[in-house]
């Protein structure tokens, strides 16, 4: 398995609901916005696949549709993620699983196999950090959202970028990305502050052209003087 530190930089989440502004079918346009991105240079991704504009109530043809994007990312040596849904994270043998606060306990998630599995764990309050950083199966944060979003139905309150400071002074370890609204501006004072990545949608998904825009954010992120 990677080092967390390295899949985090450029993280890129989305579903078939974050591209129905497209004119293909649900499953061909989210792999055509992936594969783009992965040429880009995206460094991990996370499928998340939910809400009414999902496959959620089609699990068969998610779960093809998962597949799909896994094996395109192992082609590109990027670790392949999945939301909150855990049995199909175990079927799949997707490399991860990211879950809230309200998802299956993660001591619950690494407890059902023996296979390495990255485990991200949603957080937007220094409590909830603190707690997460005395749980050894959690290995990285996804802090969020950072700024205004319209990819997640009812989101916690907005954190602004000085948080992932705030969490770094307080004695936070682990790995961060920060999520939530952050567009290319946003992405080396985030990193400056300390976190290990952002995790963008939009930014992506609603680009005119996929791939120099994904070029530029890691560009961004992987920028010295840090």
């Amino acid at each position: 398995m990677k080092n967390i530190q390295e899949i985090l930089p450029l993280y890129f989440v989305a579903g078939t609901q974050d591209c129905r502004h497209l004119d293909d079918n649900p499953a061909d346009n989210l792999l055509s916005v992936l594969k783009q991105a992965l040429d880009g240079g995206i460094t991990c991704f996370q499928f998340r696949d939910k809400g009414k504009f999902s496959l959620e109530n089609s699990p068969d043809e998610q779960r093809s549709l998962a597949i799909s994007c896994r094996d395109l990312c192992h082609q590109y040596d990027v670790p392949f993620i999945v939301d909150d849904n855990v049995d199909l994270a175990l079927e799949i043998e997707a490399d991860g699983i990211h879950v809230g606060q309200n998802d299956t306990p993660v001591k619950t998630i690494r407890a059902k196999t023996n296979k390495p599995l990255i485990i991200g764990w949603s957080i937007n309050r220094l409590d909830e950090a603190k707690i997460g950083e005395e749980i050894s199966e959690i290995d990285y944060f996804g802090v969020g959202p950072i700024f205004p979003t319209l990819s997640k139905e009812n989101p916690s309150p907005t954190l602004g970028m000085e948080f992932i400071q705030t969490l770094r002074n307080e004695g936070i370890t682990k790995p961060l990305v920060a999520i939530g609204g952050i567009k290319l501006d946003h992405v080396k004072t985030l990193r400056k502050y300390g976190a290990d990545g952002v995790a963008v949608i939009t930014a992506i998904t609603q680009a005119n052209d996929i791939k120099p825009t994904t070029q530029a954010l890691k560009e961004e992120s992987n920028a010295p003087n840090l």
